[in-house]
């Protein structure tokens, strides 16, 4: 072989080589991205032939797909659309749109996936017709009940985590709207429900539980405050604070007051943090913000999980404690104020990983993607995010909580014969109506649920709204129903 000939196959070679591993890169690695790519028309037309796989929980299917006698071939159909709007999301052929679970797992649910490839090759072989893979969720209808049902008329949301796995039992945000009404065949009607929803300033499309307009935690975050202060070494539970009725922000004119306007519990010169936390006081948490630093606090707040993004598989909006922030910001942090902002997801994140011994778990919601004959095609599995804290830290933290809910602050969230550690928060939002919380979990010596509640615009009640007489109340009924009481 001449050296030309030698070079040319050597050429031709490498053409070869590249040209296998792009086709075999298109049709295997990158073939889910193609297929659910906007501009494929094909796919999405052959995805109208195969009848879409069923959203299931607790064995009952809130999403499913029946036939229809138009192009689109069958009807998605939600059941209880507005409880469970949330987590399903939409799916609309009219509109070509999808949003919550039906976007984040709509290559298995469609059968269009990579996943579903032996599925095709079945039906052409067999001639019956394909259909879309299930996903077993792993919420629980009681709690997503109880949680829609506590925030009737209200703006807000509900988020419960088992502490132990991550696993998300509630997801829910109100006010909703009927995903029925998104899914309909007729385009007109479809799309002038989507303007009315796009268009209504109470802003049903926005999923508070995970994301949209975020909300200062107000004194939900002196958990966070109170952990730093007790993995530091520097402070215990019986650490002692100056107790004034009134502080002046470090290098600022404004002060501040707890929220009654008196001192912490009582005349003494002095409070401890333990007693700050059942109380809820503003002033003496200020304090031990800044004496720890706002970094010895974002880097508590980021171990439970702020200033990141997690796909449950529904992608949240990160919770925020900023970078250098100075004293006085850092003294309004103390009680979750300031540039502080938080999902419910993050905070009922906060109070799993206080609950679980101070690890704290991914959230998720998926349990498995089962095929028609009810074989698992994939499973999920739990999975750590890290640990906040050791396990003494977590059990000072929750010792005060526990003393919040049976004598202090928190009381709206108290069960008869069930230990609740749980912690409120009335946040501030200048002229405007409170944002009201609560976070906890139970029971305390074994956690079987972690739940948080937000309530915005004062729950109708404008600045005289609190989180014990509003948002308490709301969790105390979700934590109930997972418990069976």
């Amino acid at each position: 072989m001449t050296k030309e000939l030698r070079r040319l196959s050597i050429v031709m070679l490498f053409m070869f080589i590249s040209l296998f591993a792009a086709t075999s890169w298109i049709q295997v690695i990158d073939a889910d991205a193609l297929s659910q790519n906007g501009n494929n028309k094909r796919t999405r037309l052959d995805s109208y032939e195969i009848q879409r796989g069923s959203i299931i929980v607790d064995g009952v299917a809130i999403a499913s797909s029946v036939p229809s006698d138009d192009m689109y071939q069958f009807q998605r159909v939600y059941t209880d659309a507005a409880m469970w709007e949330p987590v399903t999301g939409y799916f609309s052929a009219p509109l070509d749109s999808r949003t919550g679970i039906e976007k984040a797992l709509n290559t298995d649910l469609s059968g269009t996936g990579s996943n579903a490839f032996f599925s095709e090759i079945e039906r052409i072989v067999s001639g019956q017709p394909q259909t879309g893979y299930s996903v077993k969720l792993s919420l629980n209808t009681a709690a997503q009940r109880a949680a829609y049902e506590g925030l009737q008329g209200l703006k807000g949301a509900v988020v419960a985590i088992e502490p132990k796995s991550g696993r998300i039992l509630a997801m829910v945000s109100t006010p909703g709207f009927d995903t029925n009404l998104l899914a309909t065949h007729d385009a007109d009607a479809a799309n002038a429900a989507f303007a009315q929803l796009e268009q209504d300033p109470s802003k049903p499309l926005s999923n508070r539980a995970i994301a949209g307009d975020l909300n200062p935690p107000g004194s939900t975050f002196k958990i966070v405050v109170a952990a730093a202060a007790f993995a530091s070494g520097d402070w215990t539970p019986e650490s002692t604070l100056p107790n004034p009725a009134r502080y002046q922000l470090p290098g600022s004119d404004n002060t501040v007051s707890n929220a009654w306007g008196g001192t912490c519990g009582g005349d003494g010169p002095t409070v401890t943090i333990a007693e700050a936390v059942r109380l809820s006081c503003n002033i003496p948490m200020a304090e031990l913000a800044v004496a720890l630093g706002d970094d010895r606090i974002r880097e508590m707040a980021e171990k439970f999980g702020f200033n990141q993004s997690f796909d449950t598989p529904l992608t949240s909006t990160p919770s925020s404690y900023p970078r250098g922030l100075n004293d006085p910001q850092t003294a309004l942090s103390g009680f979750g104020q300031g540039q502080v902002t938080a999902t419910p997801l993050q905070i009922a994140m906060v109070a799993a990983g206080l609950a679980n011994d101070g690890v704290v778990m991914n959230p998720h919601m998926v349990d498995a993607v089962i095929g028609n004959d009810l074989s698992v095609i994939r499973s999920y599995d739990d999975s750590e995010f890290g640990r906040a804290v050791d396990a003494s830290v977590a059990d000072q933290v929750t010792a005060a909580m526990v003393a919040s809910v049976a004598t202090g602050a928190a009381q709206g969230a108290r069960i008869d014969g069930i230990d609740v550690a749980g912690k409120t928060g009335t946040a501030e939002n200048g002229n405007k109506p409170h944002t009201l919380w609560f976070t906890g979990f139970a029971p305390a010596d074994d956690p079987a649920v972690a739940v948080a509640v937000v309530v915005e615009d004062g729950g109708g009640k404008g600045q005289s709204g609190s989180g014990d007489t509003i948002a308490a109340p709301i969790a105390k009924k979700v934590i109930e129903a997972v418990l069976g009481r």
